[in-house]
């Protein structure tokens, strides 16, 4: 999928209307539209990457980054406790392939998830 075609980045360029959350130089959080919780936010890069691993490979410290605004975003909504969930691959669950974190909270979750 090329980057001009792609869901998220349109999101990003702001050619799709989204319920931001917040958003940095680098990084995009947005409220899921499909919720499976009753909070439910997406974190992106801004940059195109298919999944998480190619960010991990090619710049580290946005995963920190994309990570540590996922924390922020958590404590500032009052989320005592929440779930961060990737899916790398389609085997993975992984339907959009713009690399993205799950920020999931407000109700109990069970282990494994499925």
């Amino acid at each position: 999928m090329s980057e001009q075609s792609c869901l998220f980045c349109k999101i990003v360029a702001g050619e799709i209307p989204a319920s931001i959350v917040a958003k940095t130089d680098r990084v995009t959080a947005f409220h899921d539209i499909t919720p499976q919780a009753p909070t439910h936010l997406l974190i992106i890069p801004n940059q195109h990457f298919a999944t998480m691993a190619e960010v991990a490979a090619a710049d580290p410290k946005l995963v920190g980054e994309i990570l540590a605004l996922a924390d922020q975003i958590a404590k500032e909504i009052g989320l005592a406790s929440y779930r961060s969930n990737i899916n790398t691959g389609a085997g993975a669950g992984q339907s959009v392939f713009h690399a993205h974190l799950h920020l999931l909270g407000g109700r109990a979750f069970a282990w494994p998830p499925g």
